[in-house]
């Protein structure tokens, strides 16, 4: 019966989408006689090197928008409303709808004139637009024709630089790439650059009323050909259009005063001011500096806001001048700088109910969390999380207690400082950098065990040049997992009797000790993220075993502190690839790979480091951790979370995101991947990895999805159908897409956030 209701609902959601789909026709009854309603938009060029997409952001006028690229799910939503305003129907189908575009001559012409303007701009000097226009009954398509002729080329690039002290400034920047030899296309984008790169060379040089304004250039075609002689100009100082031009003012850093913005004071101290503080005296002014400062004090949770501002002093006679400084230079001026910082307010609390759902399994938590902005006056950040969770747990047999219960503790204290002997204050200074120090402790009590998770951590973070790089070096990370109580019916139905001894579930319900290092590295830029990561456990206690000569226990295991140590090396590599269409729809390709080897002490990778598959972020057509390893079936569901683990995975992903109206977008999405085991586990049939089979195990999805967007969090649902399953029994099991079932096949998830 579900099934059949399910279906219904997807066949009458099906007819209101087409219906809306086909009544986008009718909103040509809002069109007045003698108007076009503006179906289409089209961009050519004559010149096959042209890409005429890539102006497409210079037409004013464009359709009406559409759902995946395709529908105009909107413009059929407002023609479904009436002429007849005063009813609320038709006003609310317009409210929520998109009116139709009415063709516009007057902007079809400025988008031509634009189009050549910018074509001008990119060097094609004598670019022209045609447009042609056609109809279909009130419909009209926008034909805009680029003829963009030719490029011009830059044939020599000449200096005159009035100021001759700037002119020395300068000599060792300039670029002198622009030859007859090797001529570059005359585009106004690279002329700018130039324009820009010497601008901050003299701000960042003591030049403070320095701007781009000052420089201009001069171009020569006359001979009646391709070839531009252009020459840049840098003029003299003006104070206004009145003055005598002069040398441009040079300004030295004369004092620094830092001051508190209300009557409690600077709650920092003074070592912190002067490290986040890039503005010294003595030396010349620099625009880069500021611009760092403002961003240090920004990253210091105890700063509410910074301003900077700066007045003229007059001339010093006992002035410290800075090594950086040209003693020959006497055209000097002097600033002062005023650097007024806001207090936040240094301790919140927060409590925060939650709903979970563990496999069918309902329950609820609460989180307490307690911070400290300005733990010890250097805006530390010092967190102290309480979490309590309760679940009732269905469909065991055999179990005294049927209730799960999680309590932990989480402290925190991270300094927005890199803490390390090391390290000096150039380093320091130059990277944008966090120390995190960590502790925590964390009570589980299931009806089959009882777990105890104590962990310790200190983490580097920090941001270098180029900013869109961003390095994490876990220095040290501990774990010790403790087994104070495991039921007798867990016991005697998997891990003592020899005839279903599981070796993956024994090795995760043991005491087991981890001592981890970990660097990882993300770049993000230009709708580019990459994320690669590399950690090992074991190895400085495995050196250390060749010397001191640690105890073994049953199984042959090295031990440290009477507790056998994992040792594991672990690879994870993400890739996301954006590609955006315009303001509202994009096409987002992701990967992402990782394997992880258990060595020496360990045949078996701790259960935390194990991969999983399906779920929300993974191959939505599966819950999480029901698809893998291989073509591994999962029999029994209460130990299924353990075999369904890996040491390799793999996921590419494809998704179609579209903004869909208000804060409502919407996606499709095609899933693929799965989840292998590196050893033969007599456990987990079929879930080994190798490379004449892999690829017949890959299981793939499809699915759709609605977002609710508010900029700061977005709340996610999914619901994702079975495509190609490896885990069956029969072939129309194995080809789902061919033959669906919705109770089979069918999943949904909610979650908080993007997947990738």
């Amino acid at each position: 019966m579900y099934q059949k209701r399910v279906s219904y609902t997807c066949v009458l959601y099906i007819i209101g989408v087409v219906s809306i789909i086909l009544t986008s026709c009718s909103a040509e009854k809002f069109v007045a006689d003698g108007s076009y309603l503006l179906d289409e938009v089209e961009l050519r060029s004559d010149e096959k090197h042209f890409d005429a997409s890539q102006l497409a952001q210079f037409v004013r006028q464009k359709g009406n928008s559409r759902w995946f690229s395709f529908f105009k799910i909107p413009l059929g939503t407002y023609a479904l409303a009436g002429r007849d305003t005063t009813k609320w129907i038709n006003r609310t189908l317009q409210k929520i709808g998109e009116e139709p575009v009415i063709y516009d001559t007057v902007q079809a012409k400025l988008s031509s004139e634009d189009l050549r303007i910018a074509m001008n701009n990119m060097g094609y000097m004598n670019a022209h637009v045609d447009i042609k226009t056609k109809t279909k009954g009130k419909c009209l398509k926008a034909i805009y024709t680029l003829h963009p002729g030719e490029p011009f080329l830059i044939n020599r690039f000449d200096y005159d630089i009035q100021d001759s002290i700037i002119a020395n400034i300068l000599a060792p920047h300039l670029k002198h790439e622009f030859d007859a030899e090797h001529p570059h296309q005359f585009t106004v984008s690279k002329l700018d650059a130039q324009r820009k790169r010497l601008t901050q060379i003299l701000v960042d040089s003591g030049y403070y009323r320095f701007n781009k304004d000052y420089i201009y250039y001069t171009a020569d075609s006359t001979q009646s050909s391709q070839m531009v002689d252009v020459t840049l100009h840098l003029t003299k100082y003006r104070a206004n259009r009145q003055a005598i031009p002069t040398l441009h003012p040079r300004y030295i850093i004369n004092k620094v005063n830092v001051f508190g913005s209300d009557s409690t004071g600077l709650h920092l101290r003074q070592s912190v001011i002067k490290d986040n503080n890039l503005l010294e005296e003595g030396n010349y002014f620099s625009a880069t500096k500021l611009q760092k400062t403002y961003n240090n004090f920004a990253r210091l949770g105890a700063v509410r806001y910074t301003n900077i501002d700066f007045r003229e002093v007059q001339n010093l006679q006992n002035l410290i001048i800075g090594k950086n400084i040209a003693q020959q230079d006497s055209h000097i001026n002097y600033l002062e700088a005023n650097v007024r910082l806001s207090n936040n307010k240094p301790n919140t609390i927060a409590f925060q109910p939650e709903g979970t759902n563990t496999a069918g399994n309902l329950g609820a938590a609460a989180v307490f969390t307690y911070q400290n902005r300005n733990l010890f006056r250097g805006s530390e950040l010092f967190s102290v999380e309480l979490r309590a969770a309760f679940e009732a747990i269905t469909g065991l047999e055999g179990y005294d207690n049927h209730d799960y219960e999680e309590y932990s503790v989480q402290t925190r204290l991270e300094f927005p400082r890199f803490l390390s002997p090391l390290t000096g204050k150039k380093f320091r200074r130059r990277n944008n950098s966090t120390t995190e120090a960590s502790l925590s402790w964390d009570l589980q009590n299931r009806p089959e065990f009882h777990r105890r998770v104590f962990s310790a951590a200190w983490r580097y973070r920090w941001r270098n040049e180029p900013k869109h790089l961003l390095f994490d070096l876990d220095a040290a990370d501990l774990s010790y997992v403790y087994m104070p109580w495991i039921s007798q019916t867990f016991k005697k139905d998997y891990l003592d009797d020899v005839s279903n001894r599981n070796a993956i579930l024994r090795y995760n319900y043991e005491d087991l000790f981890i001592m981890k290092l970990g660097f990882g590295v993300s770049y993000n830029y230009n709708d580019v993220a990459i994320r690669a990561q590399v950690e090992s456990a074991g190895n400085l206690l495995s050196g250390a075993n060749t010397i001191f000569k640690f105890k073994k226990n049953a199984q042959g295991q090295n031990k440290f502190l009477n507790i056998a140590y994992a040792q594991y090396l672990k690879f994870d590599f993400s890739y996301t690839k954006i590609f955006r269409f315009d303001t509202r729809n994009a096409l987002i390709l992701h990967s992402d790979f990782g394997i992880a080897w258990p060595y020496g002490n360990s045949k078996v990778l701790p259960f935390e480091k194990r991969y999983i598959s399906g779920g929300a972020n993974s191959v939505r057509g599966w819950s999480v951790r029901e698809l893998g390893p291989g073509k591994f079936r999962g029999t029994d569901g209460r130990i299924d979370f353990i075999n369904q683990t890996g040491d390799l995975k793999l996921d590419l992903n494809l998704e179609y995101r579209t903004h869909l109206f208000w804060k409502f977008d919407g996606a499709a999405f095609i899933d693929a991947g799965n989840i292998w085991t590196l050893r033969n586990y007599a456990e987990q049939t079929g879930g080994q990895f190798t490379f004449k089979d892999f690829y017949k195990q890959i299981a793939v999805a499809y699915g759709v999805g609605m977002r609710l967007n508010f900029d700061y969090f977005i709340l996610r649902f999914d619901v994702g159908m079975k495509a190609i399953n490896p885990a069956y029994t029969t072939s129309k099991e194995h080809y789902a897409i061919i033959n669906p079932n919705l109770r089979r096949d069918f999943n949904y998830h909610f979650a908080v956030g993007l997947p990738f």
